[in-house]
């Protein structure tokens, strides 16, 4: 493939869950021509050895992530709305993954 090809398809993010019940992880990244095509890659790059139940493919420039810098301002509204926070609660002992 050459480096024109590569420019032309877009980059995909590329998220695995590995077993159930967990959540889905960010791998790496891939070009692919659409979807589809995106998703089969990823299986076959990301998937090998059978480590994966879901495979999620979202093309990069359709996400919105906040900056490390925006930190302050925009997570601290919620320390003053202790009832957000499930600090009143107790979880059993036989409930997985909390």
């Amino acid at each position: 493939m050459t480096t024109d090809a590569k420019r032309e398809w877009p980059l995909y993010e590329v998220f695995v869950r590995g077993k159930r019940g967990l959540n889905h992880v960010h791998v790496g990244s891939l070009h692919a021509p659409d979807d589809a095509m995106a998703l089969r890659h990823a299986r076959d790059v990301y998937t090998r050895r059978n480590e994966g139940v879901s495979i999620w493919v979202v093309r990069a420039d359709a996400i919105t992530a906040s900056s490390p810098d925006e930190k302050d301002p925009l997570f601290a509204p919620n320390g003053d709305k202790v009832y957000r926070h499930p600090t009143f609660y107790e979880i059993p002992e036989n409930v997985p993954h909390m």
